[in-house]
């Protein structure tokens, strides 16, 4: 189908996110690749290969450009879209396809909502988060925080960064009407404050950070 959901963003930048119903063979017939996307592709199987080419042509329609800007990595493989100046994020989880670009650093994670992550909170969350999770909402509170502590991994964009020691979320309530909270990266010499919100969309847990400093030198 067409674009799922796409809007934009306050005071700058936009969010998209693709329901993938298409084969590999509509979006292959879409998107010219790069060589370096080719060999990329290469090593692929499977339904990696059909998200991999959604996410790519979610940010070509957000772009607006009529020829495709190839996706880049950085130094630390952070992706980027070539000629452009604008700081992107993209994540996919099942028939979804994510994705975030402003001319600020942001990051975006979608996961769907399955009950094991209790099993692995421990290794993301600090007792202070844990305080504010309520039996009723535990496992789409944990899966929000799961899902900021990716957005601000992916923000930053250095890699090695603790889940506990380095990125630290200002406990919340889970409420969807009252969906936006704050968090912080912070290692050695670097540290940056970020406004998070999230929706939930079917199954799917949608989290997405915007750092705060940077973006309120967009009017």
């Amino acid at each position: 189908m067409p674009l799922f959901y796409h809007r934009q963003l306050t005071p700058a930048g936009e969010l998209g996110i693709w329901k993938i119903e298409e084969s590999e063979d509509f979006f292959a017939s879409q998107l010219a690749l790069s060589s370096k996307e080719k060999e990329q592709l290469a090593t692929m199987k499977g339904a990696r290969r059909v998200q991999w080419f959604a996410v790519r042509q979610l940010v070509h329609i957000m772009s607006g450009r009529e020829k495709r800007g190839a996706f880049i990595k950085d130094e630390f493989g952070k992706p980027r879209l070539e000629y452009s100046p604008f700081d992107i994020s993209i994540s996919h989880s099942g028939e979804y396809a994510a994705a975030i670009a402003a001319p600020y650093s942001v990051g975006i994670d979608i996961q769907r909502i399955v009950g094991k992550i209790e099993r692995i909170a421990h290794k993301f969350m600090r007792p202070i988060e844990a305080d504010s999770l309520k039996d009723s909402t535990k496992i789409e509170h944990l899966h929000v925080y799961w899902g900021a502590k990716e957005a601000l991994y992916k923000a930053y964009g250095r890699r090695a960064l603790d889940f506990c020691q380095h990125i630290l979320i200002d406990p919340f309530t889970y409420d969807l009407e009252n969906n936006s909270f704050t968090g912080q990266v912070i290692k050695e010499d670097f540290s940056a404050f970020y406004q998070l919100e999230y929706e939930r969309i079917d199954q799917q847990i949608l989290v997405y950070a915007r750092a705060m400093n940077a973006a309120s030198d967009y009017p």
